[in-house]
């Protein structure tokens, strides 16, 4: 018999210099075990480590929820699972947290990193699920009479905006794609190939509030009509032609961002998730139970806080928070990320 033939040994790449840029080459942010070090330099940096995301308003929540053990709760946009991971602490040993989410890709991982930690079947119950299809999964649960407590946080994960392959973020370039679950549905690049003038423009105000979305939808429009816009670095320069010389650096940024939203918005119907969520949301909390809700744009909270201001008025909440819930300046020192954050609460009533 022939000998194995020898793969000739291959000396992992270093980092040269400062850390590097591109996503797939930060190992060891991507490997938490590999060098806690490189993590704990980037968190004090007050940046998220590649691949990880980092929980916002975790005291806050918790102060709201207050998950207790023997309870059952629902945390209805699982990601990475911080938020999970701090309410399973509370409900140990004899609690039960339902966790879902939408994205194929990271959902595996989360939960496996999960069950490392210790938590099984009878702890967590995870399912791949869009937020909005919460009261069905809690119906084949039989779970009937509700949760005493459930956690909306309706950002986009930091492993979302990062990797350049899922085409969320202005910053890295990678094909435009933008889908929560990238096995369903039409990816941003096909959705704008579609797209008309006042269809795009609709879109921006609505996900963006940008003052200039007609403008804009206009500019795309047009360049989309004489190439087709197929990656991200191409979308963010036809924002950027679309804008006036005098236009300042940060400006164009913060138009890049407004534009990806509202297009990411309106590629996973977004808006039309939440309002379903909303809807059958008193539905799923059992008299008496919880509910927390973090939003990031100014569409989502209004629709929140419509919704609370309805339900109490009518009844339905026993209590709501009167004022919006902010990261503290400590915690945007320390993660950039949280700045956006808004929190709003309820108590469903005992009856009613």
């Amino acid at each position: 018999m022939d000998d194995p033939v020898q793969q000739p040994f291959q000396r992992r790449k270093r980092y040269q210099g400062k850390p590097p840029k591109r996503f797939e080459e930060k190992y060891k942010e991507l490997d938490p075990d590999l060098d806690p070090e490189t993590i704990a330099k980037v968190i004090t940096s007050g940046k998220t480590p590649a691949g990880q995301h980092r929980p916002i308003l975790v005291a806050e929540i918790l102060e709201c929820l207050g998950p207790e053990c023997g309870q059952r709760g629902v945390d209805v946009t699982f990601g990475y699972g911080g938020h999970s991971e701090a309410l399973l602490e509370k409900l140990h040993p004899a609690g039960q947290l339902l966790a879902l989410d939408v994205d194929t890709q990271q959902l595996p991982k989360t939960e496996a990193r999960l069950r490392r930690l210790g938590y099984g079947e009878d702890a967590l119950i995870v399912r791949r699920c869009n937020f909005a299809g919460t009261a069905g999964i809690l119906q084949k649960l039989g779970w009937t009479d509700g949760v005493d407590f459930l956690l909306a946080d309706l950002g986009l994960s930091s492993m979302q905006i990062d990797n350049p392959e899922r085409g969320f973020s202005y910053k890295h370039d990678g094909p435009l794609d933008m889908r929560m679950n990238p096995e369903r549905g039409a990816p941003a690049r096909d959705w704008l190939a579609r797209c008309s003038t006042e269809k795009l423009a609709t879109a921006l105000t609505q996900g963006s509030d940008d003052p200039h979305a007609h403008t804009l939808a206009e500019s795309i429009v047009a360049a989309q009509a004489a190439q087709p816009i197929e990656t991200t670095r191409q979308l963010r320069d036809t924002i950027n032609a679309a804008l006036p010389e005098r236009t300042s650096e940060d400006d164009r940024k913060a138009t890049a961002a407004r534009v990806f939203q509202a297009i990411r918005i309106a590629v996973n119907e977004e808006f039309t998730a939440l309002d379903i969520f909303l809807q059958k949301l008193p539905h799923c909390l059992r008299p008496g139970g919880k509910v927390a809700i973090l939003s990031f744009h100014s569409g989502e909270d209004r629709r929140v806080k419509h919704h609370l201001r309805e339900g109490f008025r009518s009844g339905i909440y026993s209590a709501i928070s009167q004022e919006i819930i902010r990261p503290s300046p400590k915690e945007i020192g320390e993660n950039s990320r949280a700045a956006s954050a808004k929190m709003r609460w309820a108590i469903r009533a005992v009856s009613g």
